[in-house]
């Protein structure tokens, strides 16, 4: 049987295979391995194996989390949860180990046991339509069989055919009734034919009997793979510790409470904010600063404080914020460099430079930051070469003082003696490993921190000896987009939706490239494979992308596109050493947003300075990355917050492929990556994208190309002073252009032009005097050029002088990377990215501005992401591909009209991806989609995808592919639905009549303003008609919107007090309530409540008007107003209704 063999590390996930399992779990696995093997007795049956397995399973991995135990006739299985309520994640077939007959081999799988399994499997995926199955497993104890559940869906679930006879099996319809039946006739000759696709893991647990038993710690590392197979994160498919997906709320709770903030819930949103007065300490990073801002008075020093906020209490946070933000990032930084310099040399201590002993207050720690990080070896000063003498020059502007440093605080001028009250759940410990309590200085309690989690165990199958929680670049990229999101809750994009869209979207523009500068006409990515010929200049093409996020908040999109830049090169045969050689001992790609680099025998690849072959591979990945961000990278941000985190995460990814330079004991230096990464808004700029730059050039005698190379100069600087020089010489470059643009400002022109006019106008004398119609004609002429002088000079000097264009970006020429050699814009190969989500009537003045640019896609009521739609068209080059995940309510509301018709009419959308009800983001109820387009004619199909409960994160791609539908937008509503879905819209759409020309009203239903009086349960209105009968006449029977299901309603007793208003147009009086005595004696109980009400009538008794009152009593279709699908019921019973529903009547 030609089956598809894996061993144990081959099939684990690439970047779990990374993690270094801790030595607790690993000695508890030892032991509970050799206990089950030990008790294995030939001479006891099946069951007493079965138990064996299941003890050592719950011992070793799954108890008390997770549910280990038998299942109707399946032997043996493990549930996604604590208990059998749960679905099934895990099938196990337990053999005993004398068993042959009926257990398979390597070499014949087609066993009893296999044939079980499936039986077992379709049960669970068909009759009880489990999604949820995530492995299948054969075993004797000693021979260990996984399968993944993906691959029997496909093969068996997925087969109509062998579905169909499965179907016919358990309802009885085929001639055999018993299992073995199925086993025979049914499993056994569709497994033979399906052979040569299976793909499963396999180990025998009896080749690693020595490691297994010995007291050599170093053979336990062959343990490893085995250990990691059989955990719930790989078998339930679980996250773990450096998943990108999931946010380490510990190390993210505890570092707030150092910089001194606060997560709080705010209307569904997780706000980051300063603690309220009596709860704040002066020991925080943020609280010091602000302290030491205040007794300076720096604020009122600034050049722009209103920039800042508009009181002083808002302007000492924000800049106390954004220079804590530098701090941390630098110190984050920091301590992952010290991680890095102690893994490459093999856990060498005295690498460790981050810790109370080498810096002892906040002097010491700005003199790492500007007198050792920011000076090469040599020019360092005796005492800081000496303290730290192992620490590099890293030649990066993370380690050059910000201007808001220069203008107001350095970290040294902090005050070292505050404290810091530990967090009651810190992750600090005494050496009993009991939570420290206390207090601590804030920078021993910062260090002390640090030193509690891992930030080095990856890369390589060690065991961790001390029991830290690993803390990776992934983990920390979350938490900088946490804190970046402060005021507007906004949400970290999780890693498989950047995954995802990046590989979508670029390899996409990759195919796009490779035609257009080959003359080729590949259809996909797979066919580039073979056409390839020079890998040089297929490097070449790929590094001409120009891929830009403008909107990059912490840059999440532009690490994941640097990583799958890489695995492209990998997958098209091309990424190669300085030489010209091929990397293809190795391969590289991207597993849970990480780029994971292992190989021939899938061992995972970490750098070695004294071997030659892991130098070569470590400074290829080094300057692969610095070439694709340099070249290919480029963010805009309104936040400079913002800006510093995503410069921070790139400079993070070029950290991890650092390298020793030859014969030294220095690393290479990182480039100035900061001129790719700018702040400003985006959406508002003074230039258009045609304005004429050639003016400018000749005037300025500088060249596109020079304005190029200079900031290629300013990227690889190698000191202060180049780098200064190209700044200066990069600002006269813009300022020329800015000059020379505004001088040919068509405005400006129409304005001189218009003042010589009213000149002539108004100097204009003659020989004779003007007739009284001419003169009239002549005032007429002077007012109205007057008023359009008065207009233009109100918009150019408003231009100059608006508040909001003091950060406006001008993408006419901050990036000369898309500008031509005649200075033309060109624009982006692909603008992708996460806009933000604000509505613009809640934006006061800055949404005026905004109208004021002209978008097509505004609208008043509409929301900001719309204007980034438009912005990125615009901003890409001819063909360019544009992928964006918005909120998707652009779709169907009112104002996405605008939206919809840009998109039908400028672009041609290709794809959309509608998550409907799905929930994308962590603690967000937004429903989302991802939006593909490039800058074409429509094609008039677009493929769409609607997400269901099926969906899996880690299955997106393949459900998209298999789930996707072409449709035919227009500006009208765009609703994603099935094939199936379509064909039966478009029937009733030829022969139905459209519900707009029907003579039908909608109305919403009642609004009493204060329910807890009009609205009684069945008990109340008894009591009340028992009472007085005359009652019955105004109580009615309501339905609230969540009682009306689809084609029927599930009535809760409820009835609502009618005291109507009237309805003078018709005759009918209010109700007068002193008619009924006892519903009044009722409503009394709640005067002071009914007397305040907005919503009543001619007194507090009364309902509000209500013109249609009658309808409720007619045949009307009824169905609620907040829900994902609207179910409808016909009502011929005269329900009231509440105002959380609607009702349609008509003749």
């Amino acid at each position: 049987m030609n089956t598809i063999l894996l061993e144990p590390r081959k099939a684990l996930n690439k970047a779990f295979l990374k993690i270094k399992p801790n030595r607790t779990h690993i000695e508890s696995f030892k032991t509970n391995l050799i206990q089950i093997l030990d008790s294995i007795n030939e001479k006891e049956s099946e069951e007493f194996h079965k138990n064996l397995v299941i003890d050592f399973l719950k011992k070793t991995y799954y108890d008390p989390n997770y549910s280990v135990n038998t299942k109707g006739r399946n032997d043996l299985v493990i549930h996604n949860g604590k208990d059998a309520k749960t679905n099934v994640g895990v099938i196990i077939e337990a053999k005993s180990p004398i068993n042959k007959t009926e257990m398979i081999t390597v070499g014949n799988l087609n066993g009893k046991a296999l044939q079980e399994l499936v039986l077992y499997y379709m049960r669970e995926r068909i009759t009880h339509k489990n999604t949820e199955l995530k492995h299948i497993v054969v075993t004797n104890i000693h021979e260990w069989f996984v399968f993944d559940a993906q691959l029997f869906n496909k093969l068996f679930a997925e087969n109509k055919s062998f579905t169909k006879q499965f179907v016919d099996f358990e309802e009885g319809r085929l001639s055999g009734k018993t299992t073995d039946y199925f086993y025979k006739e049914i499993a056994k000759p569709f497994i033979e034919s399906v052979q040569n696709t299976i793909e499963f893991a396999h180990f025998d647990i009896r080749k690693y009997d020595k490691p297994l038993r010995n007291v050599d710690k170093e053979d336990d590392k062959l343990l490893v793979a085995l250990f990691k197979l059989l955990s719930p994160e790989h078998l339930l498919k679980l996250s773990f510790a450096n998943d990108s997906n999931s946010l380490d709320k510990n190390f993210y709770s505890e570092l707030l409470h150092i910089i001194g903030l606060t997560e709080v819930k705010e209307g569904g949103k997780k706000l980051i904010e300063r603690h309220k007065q009596g709860k704040r300490n002066s020991g925080s990073l943020l609280e010091n600063a602000i302290e030491q801002l205040d007794s300076l008075d720096k604020i009122s020093r600034l050049q722009s404080p209103k920039q800042y906020g508009d009181t002083n209490e808002e302007r000492l946070f924000t800049v106390a914020l954004e220079l804590t933000i530098t701090w941390v990032n630098r110190i984050l930084f920091l301590k992952l460099l010290e991680a890095q310099l102690i893994t490459y040399h093999k856990g060498d201590k005295s690498y460790s430079f981050l810790n109370s002993h080498l810096i002892k207050d906040y002097d010491n720690l700005n003199s790492l930051f500007f007198q050792v990080l920011a000076k090469k070896t040599e020019d360092r000063n005796e005492r800081v070469f000496n303290d730290f003498a192992k620490v590099p020059y890293l030649n990066s502007s993370l380690f050059e003082p910000t201007d808001l440093e220069h203008e107001t605080l350095f970290i040294s001028q902090l005050e070292d003696n505050n404290t810091l009250p530990l967090l009651p759940a810190t992750v600090i410990k005494d050496n009993q490993g009991k939570k420290n309590t206390g207090t601590k200085k804030a920078l021993d309690y910062f260090f002390s921190f640090l030193d509690a989690y891992d930030f080095a165990s990856e890369g390589s199958e060690d065991i961790q000896e001390d029991n830290k929680t690993l803390i990776n670049a992934s983990v920390l990229g979350l938490i900088f987009e946490k804190i970046n999101g402060y005021k507007d809750g906004s949400f970290f994009t999780p890693s498989f939706i950047t995954m995802y869209m990046c590989k979508e979207t670029i390899r996409r523009a990759v195919v796009q490239k490779f035609n257009e500068t080959k003359n080729w006409d590949c259809n996909d990515f797979d066919s580039l494979y073979d056409k390839i010929e020079d890998r040089k200049e297929a490097n070449d093409i790929i590094n001409s992308l120009k891929i830009c996020d403008p909107a990059v908040g912490s840059g999440h999109f532009l690490v994941s596109a640097l990583n799958e830049i890489i695995a492209i090169k990998n997958d098209l045969r091309v990424l190669q050493d300085h030489n010209g050689n091929r990397l293809k001992e190795y391969h590289f790609e991207v597993v849970n947003d990480e780029l994971i680099v292992t190989d021939e025998d899938a061992i995972p690849f970490s750098y070695n300075p004294k071997n030659k072959e892991s130098q070569r591979i470590q400074e290829t990945l080094f300057h692969e990355k610095q070439n694709i961000i340099e070249n290919c990278l480029f963010g805009v941000d309104i936040n400079q917050n913002s800006v510093k985190i995503c410069r921070l995460r790139l400079w993070i990814e070029l950290l991890k492929n650092a390298y020793y330079r030859p014969n030294t004991n220095e690393l290479e230096t990182l480039p100035n990556i900061d001129i790719n990464i700018k702040c400003g808004n985006s959406l508002m700029s003074r230039f258009a994208l045609d304005a004429d730059l050639k003016e400018a050039l000749k005037k300025s005698k500088l060249s596109i190309d020079e304005y190029k190379n200079a900031v290629n100069t300013y990227r690889n600087a190698d000191s202060k002073e180049q780098k200064r020089e190209m700044e200066v010489l990069i600002g006269e470059i813009k300022t020329n252009f800015r000059s020379e643009i505004n001088a040919n400002d068509p405005k400006l022109i129409k304005l001189y032009k218009l003042k010589g006019e009213h000149l002539v106008l108004t100097s204009q004398t003659g020989l004779f005097e003007l007739s009284k119609k001419e003169e009239t004609e002549r005032n007429k002429k002077v007012k109205a050029v007057t008023e359009e002088i008065k207009k233009l000079d109100t918009d150019i000097e408003e231009i100059k002088s608006n508040k909001i264009y003091e950060n406006a970006f001008e993408w006419r020429f901050e990036f000369p990377d898309v500008l031509n050699d005649g200075g033309d814009f060109v624009g982006f190969d692909v603008i992708i990215g996460n806009p933000p989500y604000v509505q613009l009537q809640k934006m006061g003045q800055d949404s005026v501005s905004l109208e004021k640019m002209n978008f097509e896609t505004y609208a008043r009521t509409g929301d900001i992401y719309s204007l980034f739609y438009e912005l990125g068209f615009n901003i890409l080059c001819k063909n360019g591909l544009l992928t964006f995940i918005t909120s998707n309510k652009w779709m169907r509301a009112a104002y996405g009209e605008s939206l919809r018709n840009y998109f039908v009419e400028k672009t041609n959308p290709i794809l959309l991806i509608d998550f409907g009800g799905v929930q994308v983001f962590d603690s967000a109820t937004v429903d989302t989609n991802i939006f593909m387009g490039t800058k074409a004619k429509y094609e008039e199909k677009t493929n769409a995808c609607l997400l269901n409960k099926d969906f899996r994160s880690d299955l997106l791609e393949d459900f998209i592919k298999n789930n996707s539908t072409p449709t035919h937008f227009k500006s009208n509503s765009w609703v994603v639905s099935s094939s199936i879905e379509k064909r039966i819209k478009e029937k009733i759409e030829k022969i139905g009549t459209p519900l707009k020309d029907w003579d039908i009203k909608i109305y919403r239903g009642v609004l009493t303003g204060y329910n807890e009086a009009f609205i009684i349960d069945g008990k109340k209105r008894d009591e009340l008609i028992k009472e007085d009968p005359k009652s019955v006449e105004i109580i009615r029977p309501i339905l609230r919107g969540r009682d009306i299901k689809r084609y029927s309603y599930e009535f809760a007793d409820l009835w609502l007090i009618n005291t109507h208003n009237g309805i003078k147009e018709k005759g009918i009086k209010p109700i007068d309530i002193d008619n009924y005595p006892i519903i009044k004696k009722h409503l009394d109980k709640f005067y002071p409540q009914l007397e305040k009400r907005t919503d009543k009538g001619d007194s507090p008794y009364n309902l509000r008007n209500c013109a249609y009152m009658e309808d409720f009593s007619k045949q009307k279709i009824i169905y609620p107003n907040m829900t994902k699908f609207l179910p409808f019921h016909l009502d011929n019973e005269g329900f009231i209704q509440n105002d959380k529903s609607f009702m349609i009547t008509g003749e």
